[in-house]
């Protein structure tokens, strides 16, 4: 078993997700997919030791992609990308052996903090939610990563804080009360689709630096610093699908 394998339907959270944990050594290699054959796949070849799996999956889904993983590669660590309102999915996929969840836009810093308390604990093939124990992960500088819970335990990693904001998801910035526009949720929207401005533009009939100038204002709107953590918090929130 080696390294990681980020599987996200989104290639601009994908690729945002692959340059972060290259980043971690004790992640190495860093492998992507964007579907869950990619995903069984890249793990027939070489099972993973940590598996970043988004939770809005593309069918068969996340659920269904645990279940199969399980058979492929017994021993990797799952950890769900998905936010704490995501109820349903994190409960189901907890009860399938998953070790927790991180927000997409997890930083670096939480990542690695993340990554070596799941590493010094692997998953063994008969391990079941009865006989596992919470595993505590420390805070990181701006991103507060809480607690990566084991499926007894039943509580995730990025839980919201005490103003009911999730862990982990740089708010400060952030215009409260600002909607965005029609034509800025158009512009996000592609963002998510790993668009490129001037793609983006030809879609909507409208100039690369009109489109950047939606962008600039969509980003200060939500506090983002980047298009995958826009990415990130239009998905959070409900902006975009």
């Amino acid at each position: 078993m080696a390294g990681v394998v980020i599987c996200h339907g989104s290639a601009v959270v994908r690729e945002r997700l692959v340059v972060t944990s290259i980043g971690v050594p004790a992640l190495g290699p860093v492998r992507a997919a964007s579907s869950v054959d990619e995903l069984l796949s890249l793990a027939r070849r070489m099972p993973p030791t940590v598996v970043l799996l988004d939770a809005h999956l593309a069918a068969p889904g996340a659920i269904e992609a645990i279940r199969r993983l399980r058979a492929v590669a017994p021993g990797a660590a799952i950890v769900l990308l998905a936010l704490p309102d995501d109820t349903v999915a994190l409960d189901r996929a907890l009860a399938l052996g998953a070790r927790g969840f991180l927000a997409p836009d997890v930083g670096r810093a939480e990542l690695s903090a993340v990554a070596a308390h799941v590493l010094a604990s692997p998953v063994l093939p008969a391990q079941t939610a009865s006989r596992t124990q919470p595993v505590d992960v420390p805070s990181q500088g701006s991103f507060r990563a809480g607690d990566l819970r084991t499926p007894a335990a039943g509580v995730p990693v990025g839980a919201p804080d005490a103003n009911g904001a999730p862990v982990g998801v740089p708010t400060s910035g952030a215009i409260p009360g600002v909607p965005l526009t029609k034509r800025e949720i158009e512009v996000l929207t592609g963002m998510s689709h790993g668009r490129s401005n001037a793609q983006i533009g030809a879609e909507l009939y409208l100039s690369e630096d009109t489109v950047k100038t939606h962008a600039r204002r969509l980003f200060r709107k939500l506090g983002a610093s980047d298009r995958a953590q826009a990415v990130a918090i239009g998905l959070r929130r409900g902006l975009i699908q």
